[in-house]
């Protein structure tokens, strides 16, 4: 009994010692859990000397609130639909665009305290009732008072309404369109393919649409409805004229069905029956489209984080990183772009934009072998949809919000769109270890700060970067990815393409991207240098019958704009300059040099009537003289009208005015050849797949501005380990900082190297 009762009391002691343990615990994970450091959001010590810039507003996009005076200013006008379901007949308000004032009183605003530009914007009218298009300037915002026409000032000519982009009520009266007609042919579509007509399938359609000026006539491929119909093409296409305005009229051309070609519906419907035809029967596949993991994700990679606080800052449309300093925007028509991009609080560019993407596709199937795309008639920026936290950009950057108002009718919010981060490239800006006569190390991570959005246009995504370098330079580059664009697969298909999957076929195509570069290197007064090398044969002082081929520099300036036009097909100079008339201590040209990273393929012949739309694919970098009504190398319309574009970039050449002591611009050619394999199953990597320009300085400073950088690291023996020039050295006891290997080097021993070598 005595027993029992001993036990039963210890038992309960045990549990109440438990107990006690468990809320212990409990108190003490609590209690550090409130002691745990958090890293600053901002940095508290500050290095950056750039400081923000309240001017730089005068390159703001228009605000949410800007888009609706506008639209609110323009609804006086009678007769006009914002409605973007409206009829082809309609006279809809299509676009909302910040429309930039001229450089010239921007930079009198900026560095001479003048006024301030009227801020204006502009607008886009499809006249269905003109059969025309107009392009207004409407302003001064926030309070209207007046709107006036420039299509011909811009242009030089009035716009067709068939130049305008199918726009969504166009889309929508296609789709009703397309599922009458197929309507007839249910039973092949569901024999052939597995396509319920009754449904509205998923297509993709041909650009340009025809093949002259005028034309508004679309071949649509049939796709399977899967996840990445793109690469799911069936033997199905069908030509449609939608020219007229009165979409009643509408009417089919053409029908492909695997590879035979008919008049009408009716008529493949007719032989179809009669077992006339060659047919398709349909077999399910899996869908090797999705992009749906085929294993579960476990993992979580590697985590950027700010030990002291984020190094940029934010204000408006303004950004700010240590000696960096920039206004930013993003166009629903071409894309990011930054403005007064200044290093050390001077100047470098005044404007670097995405200006247009486009592709040539080959293929043995009638709307592929047709499609030149012109992203930028479609508008680049309007697809820069929301970016994913962790992987479109590190968990940790900064988001920024965008508004347009392109064919939507009310301003339209894209979520999260830009990014912007500080990212350590992985690679040493610059770095010297010595043991030659001097022992030390001396270094610099590359850390940088990205800009970044992508845009999913189509099938197509790509990633656009603008990278700010601590060096002073400055890099514009683009990846691709996505969804290549397919055909369905005929017996001479394989000369345009590889098999990438049953019955579908890859198709060749080219990637042609257009950069703006506006280089103020030290004012507005700039020549253009080329140097590259030539190998020479030269007596040698000490031995004058004996010769050596060695290389020396070759430099020339280049006086016109004819001259500066340097095309794909040939020869290029290894060195291209913009280049100040003011020189370095050492006597050379101020100058930042233009390095292009490419592997375009071949351009269109220019005996194509199409060419013209797309001419300054012609060259890898072409340099004009600024002029405000030179904006863009293309425009809205072209894709819709490439026989005859409204902006022809080689007219920009063709006056050949001088490039000596001007304001200068560079336009600036880059991309890649993609034939595609069976790797872009399901997605084209963004791997190899890009492009871009590197802006350097060159002679540009003194030395290398980057080795007064706060995060440059030196020691010598006996100094390793000593946090005075070497902050990685007490890295692992930063309270911020995760757990860390203590800081180690033993580059210096003497027993840890082999014999002392000396390269001669």
């Amino acid at each position: 009994m005595v027993s029992r009762t001993v036990w039963t009391i210890l038992k309960c002691v045990l549990a109440l010692a438990a107990v006690a343990s468990l809320i212990g615990n409990c108190v003490l994970i609590w209690l550090n859990t409130q002691h745990t450091p958090q890293c600053p959001a901002q940095q508290v010590n500050s290095s950056q000397t750039a400081v923000h810039n309240e001017r730089s507003n005068v390159f703001a996009d228009l605000s949410l609130e800007e888009l609706l005076q506008v639209r609110d200013y323009m609804s006086k006008i009678q007769g006009l639909s914002f409605d973007p379901a409206s009829p082809p007949s309609a006279d809809y308000l299509y676009l909302i665009d910040l429309s930039l004032p001229k450089k010239q009183d921007v930079l009198h605003h900026l560095d001479a305290n003048g006024p301030k530009p009227a801020r204006e914007a502009t607008v886009v009218v499809f006249y269905g009732s003109r059969n025309q298009i107009k392009e207004y300037v409407v302003g001064p915002l926030p309070n209207a008072t007046y709107h006036r026409d420039v299509t011909t000032e811009r242009y030089k000519r009035e716009l067709p309404l068939t130049a305008r982009p199918v726009y969504f009520g166009e889309h929508i009266l296609i789709a009703k369109l397309l599922q009458d007609v197929l309507k007839p042919l249910s039973t092949l579509l569901n024999d052939s393919f597995g396509i319920d007509a009754s449904g509205y399938p998923p297509f993709y359609d041909s650009m340009p649409r025809g093949v002259k000026s005028g034309d508004r006539q679309t071949w649509f491929s049939l796709c399977r409805n899967e996840e990445g119909f793109y690469i799911h093409p069936v033997g199905f296409e069908i030509l449609i004229d939608h020219h007229s305005t009165n979409f009643l009229s509408w009417h089919v051309i053409k029908v492909l069905y695997n590879g035979q070609y008919f008049e009408s519906p009716t008529e493949l419907k007719q032989q179809y029956e009669a077992g006339t035809v060659s047919k398709v029967f349909y077999k399910p596949v899996q869908n090797y489209a999705s992009l749906k993991p085929k294993q579960k994700p476990t993992g979580v990679g590697p985590q950027q984080f700010y030990v002291q606080g984020k190094r940029f800052s934010l204000k408006k449309n303004h950004i700010v990183y240590l000696d960096w300093s920039f206004a930013f925007g993003l166009s629903a028509l071409r894309g990011m772009r930054v403005f007064d991009v200044r290093f050390r609080g001077e100047r470098i560019i005044y404007e670097l934009s995405i200006q247009e993407a486009m592709s040539v596709y080959g293929s043995a199937t009638p709307n592929t072998m047709l499609t030149k795309f012109l992203d930028g008639s479609l508008g680049i920026g309007r697809f820069a949809y929301e970016l994913v936290r962790g992987v479109d950009c590190p968990y940790s950057a900064t988001f920024i919000d965008t508004f347009h108002f392109l064919d939507t009718g009310i301003p339209r919010q894209l979520r999260n769109s830009i990014c912007i981060f500080e990212h350590d490239m992985g690679h040493p800006l610059r770095r010297h270890f010595s043991e030659d006569f001097y022992r030390s190390y001396g270094g610099l991570a590359n850390s940088a700060l990205v800009f970044r959005t992508i845009t999913a246009i189509g099938n197509y995504d790509y990633m656009w970067d603008f990278i700010f370098y601590q060096s002073g330079s400055v890099e514009a580059k683009v990846h691709a990815s996505g969804y290549i664009a397919s055909s369905f697969t005929l017996s001479n298909s394989f000369p345009y393409g590889h098999q990438v999957a049953e019955k579908v076929t890859g198709n060749i195509h080219t990637h042609f991207l257009n950069f703006k570069v506006d280089l103020d290197v030290l004012g507005v007064r700039n020549v253009f240098q080329t140097k590259d090398m030539e190998f020479v044969n030269v007596s040698l002082p000490w031995m004058p019958e004996r010769y050596a081929m060695i290389p020396k520099v070759v430099e020339k300036q280049l006086q016109t704009e004819q001259e500066a036009a340097l095309r794909h097909d040939t020869k290029t100079p290894r060195y291209l300059h913009i280049a100040s008339p003011q020189k370095n201590r050492w006597g050379h040209q101020r100058s930042y040099r233009l390095q292009v990273f490419s592997f375009t393929g071949d351009h269109l012949p220019e005996n194509q009537a199409e060419e013209r739309a797309m001419s300054w694919a012609r060259y890898k970098v072409a340099i004009t003289k600024q002029k405000d009504l030179e904006q863009s190398c293309g425009s809205l319309y072209n894709q819709h009208d490439i026989w005859n574009p409204a902006v022809d970039f080689s007219k920009y050449i063709e006056d050949n005015e001088s490039i000596v002591n001007e304001d200068l611009v560079a336009w600036v050619t880059t991309g890649f050849l993609h034939i595609p394999h069976s790797e872009d199953i399901p997605n084209t990597v963004t791997v190899g797949n890009g492009g871009g320009v590197l802006l350097r300085p060159h002679n540009y400073f003194d030395e290398d501005p980057s080795i007064h950088s706060a995060d440059g690291v030196y020691f010598d023996p006996g100094t390793e380990n000593s946090c005075d020039n070497n902050r990685m050295a007490c890295l692992a006891q930063d309270p911020c900082s995760p757990v860390l290997e203590p800081f180690t080097y033993h580059g210096f021993d003497v027993s840890s190297q082999g014999s002392r070598r000396r390269r001669t």
